[in-house]
């Protein structure tokens, strides 16, 4: 596999624009994959092709039973200086429930090992309204999450997945289906207490203290352009192209072997183009910027936007401040809702 996605790195070094990199995100599983020397062989291999920003974000994605302390040290000694860990709930019902490997326990001692070995930047996953969780439970949860000083967080609600044996326990009525409003409340509740807490809400699943936004994350939302290396990864060149590699670990081989790129792409329209570009940057404090609506898109496409946030600019779900259109966060939890309402179909 370090071979292959070597191989890959070289067959597409051209394709950004920008050599200089910000972030570098390693993701997907890739510690139970790779050990730390071959991530840093990995980094030194980008370095053969790109140049790293002073500060550049290096991230390591992991779950709690992936950091154990020979793995802790090993990237302690590379460049990677930020770990998202896919902490979850730290506590043991939640875990169950989502059929993760660890435990309460091993979420908690993660990320005190990884702070141990110097690994300040952290920023952690926490699911909110789980039918085996409730707001007392969830509050504890943040409590211990500050207590941590974790200074990265994102946050999400319990989806039900088809196929997934908690669609298959909520259809047998061994457990409930989680219930929107108690969602909504559990949402609301985190905003506020991490906004009490130092944090800032920057977009809807995302809150970080002040310097610690993702840089990798932020770059998705700003539509810049980006290169996934690996099964399963995506990129887009920041206009109108998105690919991704097959999923499959020995056909990604085989392919790169042969010196084919193991990869589909498909062309964006104009309107997917809009689409996106609504649907992610309502999701932030940054929101739509008018101006690159106006010089992207053609009068049809500026025609039904217009039309179609007139009543949302009464109703004041959503505003314009200096040029962007954003969403009130009071409303963010129906953030992917209203977008929606204002795509061109």
């Amino acid at each position: 596999m370090l071979n292959a996605m070597k191989k890959e790195i070289f067959l597409r070094k051209d394709e950004l624009q920008n050599k200089n990199l910000q972030s570098l995100y390693f993701g997907g599983g890739t510690p139970s994959i790779l050990s730390s020397d071959e991530i840093k062989s990995l980094i030194d291999e980008v370095l053969q092709y790109f140049s790293f920003e002073n500060n550049i974000e290096i991230t390591l994605e992991a779950n709690p039973d992936d950091l154990d302390k020979n793995f802790l040290k090993g990237l302690a000694d590379s460049p990677v200086n930020r770990l998202s860990i896919g902490t979850q709930s730290f506590f043991e019902e939640d875990l169950k429930l989502m059929n993760r490997a660890h435990t309460a326990n091993e979420a908690e001692d993660s990320i005190k090992r990884a702070q141990d070995f110097g690994f300040e930047n952290l920023s952690i996953d926490l699911i909110y309204g789980s039918p085996t969780s409730n707001l007392e439970i969830w509050k504890e949860n943040l409590n211990k999450t500050i207590a941590l000083e974790v200074p990265h967080i994102s946050s999400y609600a319990l989806t039900v997945e088809p196929k997934t044996a908690l669609e298959n326990w909520i259809s047998k009525g061994k457990i409930k289906s989680p219930k929107e409003e108690e969602q909504n409340r559990e949402f609301y509740y985190l905003s506020d207490f991490l906004k009490d807490n130092g944090f800032e809400h920057y977009e809807v699943s995302n809150f970080a203290k002040p310097d610690f936004y993702s840089k990798h994350n932020s770059s998705y939302w700003k539509y810049k352009e980006y290169l996934g290396i690996g099964p399963s990864a995506h990129s887009y060149n920041g206009f109108d192209v998105r690919s991704w590699n097959v999923a499959n670990n020995s056909q990604y081989i085989k392919k790169l072997n042969s010196n084919v790129l193991a990869k589909e792409e498909e062309i964006l329209s104009l309107e997917d183009q809009f689409n996106e570009m609504i649907m992610i940057g309502l999701r932030t404090i940054w929101g739509v910027d008018l101006r690159s609506l106006k010089e992207k898109f053609n009068d049809k496409i500026l025609e039904h936007f217009q039309s179609e946030i007139k009543s949302k600019l009464e109703e004041e779900i959503l505003i314009i401040e200096n040029s962007h259109l954003k969403i009130p966060e009071k409303h963010w939890f129906m953030a992917d809702g209203i977008a929606s309402d204002l795509f061109v179909v």
